[in-house]
């Protein structure tokens, strides 16, 4: 709940919705004419902050220069549209306003202007003093009091809005009329890494090879031939009845085996470069600028 204490850090306060959300700067307070009390708020919305939403304050929280209210963003957005007739709501507006955000309907509502701002409070004389019903506007830091022959009571006040620019920069400050939009993109190149490395190595291996390899060898015959006048000096030369032996040398062919080395291909270690594609996939992020209250959107 705001106090009458409170009323002064209120103007200017950041305000916030329930569901954590930022809505925007406060620009007036209003106040209960009897009682005093904080009852209304105006919040800058909408592009630029140009729109005024109404908000009531009964359960509102102030912690430093936040203002925690008890609304989401899009109730806050959605509600009501106020002109203010001098600087009062009429009866219609206020129960519209407490309609709107499921509240029972209260009395005429006066407004605060900025802190350090000022404003006249004319209060009657004569045969009676009369008062306003309804609410009534709280004290700035400075106000002087007039006697009027009237029975009825005024205010006026210096609201934040009735000397601000056409428009200003809720979130920091100020700049000009327009908003940049960014989007961020993929920006994507390559750069050469070590990936490996290739080396020959030669090293030697045992295989058996099978080769038919003809041998010859020699063997005896025994072979019998008549004497006959060709070899009867042969047949007749030595004793005609003696022991006699007589021998031949058999000779065969064995396989030697032996191994020699010749070359058969030369193979050489070399680079080549091969281009293959990939896809790569990251977030980017992008910024959108959208319009809340009656403006007219040209945008293509």
């Amino acid at each position: 709940m705001i106090t009458e204490t409170q009323a002064q850090d209120v103007i200017g306060s950041t305000a916030y919705g329930s569901d954590g959300q930022k809505i925007g700067k406060v620009g007036q307070l209003f106040l209960d004419d009897q009682t005093g009390r904080p009852e209304f708020v105006t919040v800058h919305t909408g592009l630029f902050g140009l729109k005024e939403t109404f908000v009531p304050v009964a359960q509102a929280e102030l912690s430093g220069s936040e203002l925690r209210l008890p609304y989401t963003k899009d109730m806050i957005k959605d509600a009501p549209h106020v002109d203010l007739d001098g600087s009062h709501l009429d009866q219609a507006e206020e129960d519209r306003l407490y309609s709107h955000y499921g509240m029972g309907s209260a009395g005429v509502a006066g407004s605060y202007g900025e802190a350090g701002s000022s404003y006249d409070t004319g209060t009657s004389s004569g045969t009676s003093s009369g008062t306003s019903s309804g609410k009534h506007a709280a004290r700035s830091t400075t106000s002087d009091t007039s006697t009027d022959s009237s029975t009825d009571s005024s205010t006026h006040t210096t609201s934040a809005s009735s000397t601000a620019p056409a428009g200003h920069d809720t979130s920091g400050p100020d700049t000009d009329s327009a908003m940049t939009r960014s989007e961020e993109h993929l920006d994507v190149g390559t750069s050469n890494k070590e990936s490996g490395r290739a080396r020959l190595r030669k090293y030697v291996t045992t295989e058996t090879e099978t080769v038919t390899v003809p041998v010859t060898k020699e063997r005896a015959v025994i072979e019998s031939e008549p004497v006959s006048a060709d070899n009867a000096d042969q047949a007749l030369d030595g004793p005609d009845i003696s022991d006699e032996e007589h021998e031949v040398v058999l000779f065969e062919e064995h396989v030697v085996v032996e191994t020699t080395a010749e070359p058969v291909e030369r193979v050489r270690l070399g680079k080549e470069k091969v281009t293959e594609e990939e896809t790569v996939t990251g977030d980017v992020r992008k910024e959108h600028i959208e319009a809340e209250g009656d403006v007219d959107d040209r945008r293509s």
